[in-house]
């Protein structure tokens, strides 16, 4: 009888997986859902999470420290006594000025806002229609559909104020545990890479407003071993996923 080949061990041993084997890297990733692959991503950045140092100095730190500000300037106490006193425009300088110290909004919306409240008439539209959103009674569509509309009425110089940012810096900055920042481009970006189903359209409105809350709220739950502290974690998680800083 003739010699019958050897098979080829070497070969079928490599290709064979073996029990204990990790998966290689590129098959993976292909299996992973858009929640693991923003997850992967945001720890690469950051990879103590919501406790890492680099993570508190680029992205926490001065949204939180933006809110003690406001705590300490425009409270519920304060602000309902400078209304009483309608001293509207130190209610819109006082605001202003504490978003100044971020760099939430983009340069010319900055502008925007401070132009719009620089009278009398602007100013009181304004803390009238701010105090409502923050403090007043309602159901929340019924507030922040309001808060929308007086933000359309703000006198315009030149650029126009109505913006998602401008329609949702302050609440984020005055009660971050319960409102959202909203930068549409990057948001978009955001909730396409998590497989978000969030129902943008440019002009704000309500249904794209709590479709973004969904949205945080679905990250709150997929990284609750994380611990997200407030909406200025989830908002700073969505941000990394969006921007080309990262």
């Amino acid at each position: 009888m003739g010699t019958q080949p050897i098979p080829n061990l070497t070969l079928a041993t490599a290709k064979a997986a073996k029990p204990g084997d990790k998966p290689r890297p590129g098959r993976t990733l292909k299996k992973l859902s858009g929640a693991e692959r923003c997850r992967r991503k945001f720890l690469r950045s950051f990879p103590g999470g919501f406790e890492d140092e680099t993570y508190l100095e680029w992205e926490r730190n001065y949204k939180w420290e933006a809110h003690e500000r406001w705590n300490e300037a425009l409270n519920p106490t304060t602000f309902r006594s400078l209304l009483k006193a309608e001293d509207f425009l130190e209610i819109a300088a006082r605001a202003v000025r504490i978003e100044s110290r971020t760099n939430l909004l983009f340069s010319f919306e900055k502008m925007a806002l401070r132009d719009a409240v620089k009278s009398v008439d602007g100013a009181r539209l304004f803390a009238t229609g701010l105090y409502a959103l923050l403090h007043g009674p309602g159901a929340e569509q019924e507030k922040f559909e309001h808060w929308r509309d007086v933000v359309a009425e703000l006198p315009r110089k030149q650029t126009r104020v109505l913006t998602w940012p401008v329609v949702t810096v302050f609440g984020f900055v005055a009660l971050p545990e319960k409102h959202i920042f909203l930068k549409p481009n990057v948001t978009r970006i955001a909730a396409n890479a998590y497989g978000a189903d969030f129902q943008y359209q440019s002009r704000p409105n309500w249904s794209s407003y709590s479709s973004l809350l969904q949205f945080a709220e679905n990250v709150r739950h997929d990284l609750e071993d994380m611990r997200p502290r407030d909406m200025i974690d989830l908002q700073s998680f969505i941000w990394v996923q969006g921007s080309d800083e990262y």
